[in-house]
């Protein structure tokens, strides 16, 4: 499993859904479609109408990858902090049952107000 309290590893950028579609879609169950997708250097997050999936791209190769899915379902809170003058990174914590503090960050350019609406739908 990705350790998430380390959150250098997601800082994120929005990206084309098509860059990472192949090697997330054989994850999708029928009917889950892609809602936001953020690549950081090698590892993405994809937001799904039903789950979050974070894949962690390891080794030199790249070949080997982790994917974790954290459905909303098992969501009990969740925070956004957006970009400011000094701090251009915007952050996003979601708390699982379970697991526990959950950050991603995201570059200035990230909407993290439309990504907190989102889930915000997906949750409530």
């Amino acid at each position: 499993m990705i350790d998430f309290s380390n959150g250098s590893v997601f800082k994120l950028n929005p990206c084309d859904p098509q860059d990472i579609a192949p090697a997330v879609a054989p994850l999708l169950v029928p009917g889950e479609q892609f809602a936001a997708t953020f690549k950081g250097v090698r590892d993405f997050v994809v937001f799904t109408d039903k789950r979050l999936i974070a894949v962690n791209v390891q080794g030199i190769t790249g070949k080997k990858r982790d994917f974790t899915s954290l459905p909303y379902s098992k969501v009990q809170a969740f925070s956004i902090e957006t970009a400011g003058t000094f701090d251009l990174d915007a952050e996003l914590d979601l708390w699982f049952s379970g697991l526990g503090k959950v950050r991603l960050e995201f570059k200035g350019n990230a909407d993290i107000r439309q990504l907190g609406q989102m889930i915000a739908t997906f949750v409530l």
